[in-house]
């Protein structure tokens, strides 16, 4: 198995915290958020990941050197000199990773009880796997009935994106993205046309007309998004009701 971790953003949700550290090193029940996602992919079997890194980036390569990768393979992809969003962030790591094999690719700041292995598992064959949920939300991902990833809508604004004209969301099954997702290194080359910095949903959302995108809803799935201040409190009650370790306890 391999990873990447998105830590490269500038987590200004969580000012004035992140005036002085990148998001990755907040603090969650005495570990940094780095941590708490390294030690579930490790627990996983992830052999290598890639972390990639801008904001107060020298804090993040300071702490893994200083805990030597917590014995892992682990790759720093350098986005000091300019952030280029998720899609552009994947699509500059490219060469680190190995082989033809599926990343697993993981936001920073998400916690949950996903058991990483099974959902790596189930998600072999198409070509990405979104993890999402029924979280409600403004902003969704649409499926098909299959739940094949046809397009993405604003509740509040009526937007619709989709390579589909005349796409109803009525008629879609409509999912809140979980930041969790599968990626295959088949769709590296449908990214070459992309500028250097974009976000990895639009790439999902203009490349699956042509390649096979699906959405994995998991049951009781729990998930916390630790984006903002006043989200903290919630994830120190996370981490304490999962008995304090990496994560909480898996799905199944």
């Amino acid at each position: 198995m391999q990873a990447m971790v998105f830590a490269a953003g500038l987590g200004t949700r969580l000012k004035p915290l992140t005036d002085t550290m990148p998001k990755a090193m907040v603090s969650v029940g005495g570990r940094p958020l780095l941590w708490r996602v390294l030690m579930g992919l490790r627990d996983a079997g992830v052999g290598r990941v890639v972390v990639n890194v801008h904001h107060f980036s020298g804090q993040i390569t300071r702490y893994l050197a200083d805990n030597d990768n917590f014995g892992m393979d682990i790759r720093i992809s350098d986005e000091t000199d300019r952030l280029l969003d998720t899609g552009g962030g994947l699509k500059k790591a490219a060469p680190l990773f190995c082989g033809d094999a599926p990343i697993l690719i993981h936001n920073v700041d998400i916690m949950s009880n996903v058991q990483l292995a099974s959902f790596y598992a189930s998600a072999a064959g198409p070509d990405a796997t979104l993890l999402v949920s029924e979280r409600q939300t403004k902003r969704y991902l649409l499926f098909s009935a299959d739940m094949r990833l046809v397009g993405w809508t604003n509740i509040e604004t009526g937007e619709v994106r989709s390579p589909y004209p005349g796409l109803d969301p009525r008629s879609c099954r409509m999912y809140a993205f979980s930041g969790i997702h599968v990626f295959s290194p088949r769709l590296f080359p449908l990214m070459q046309p992309f500028p250097d910095k974009f976000g990895i949903i639009d790439f999902y959302l203009r490349a699956c007309a042509q390649a096979d995108i699906r959405g994995c809803l998991m049951p009781r799935l729990r998930l916390l998004d630790v984006g903002k201040l006043d989200t903290l409190a919630a994830a120190e009650e996370f981490v304490a009701g999962a008995g304090g370790g990496a994560g909480a306890a898996p799905v199944g």
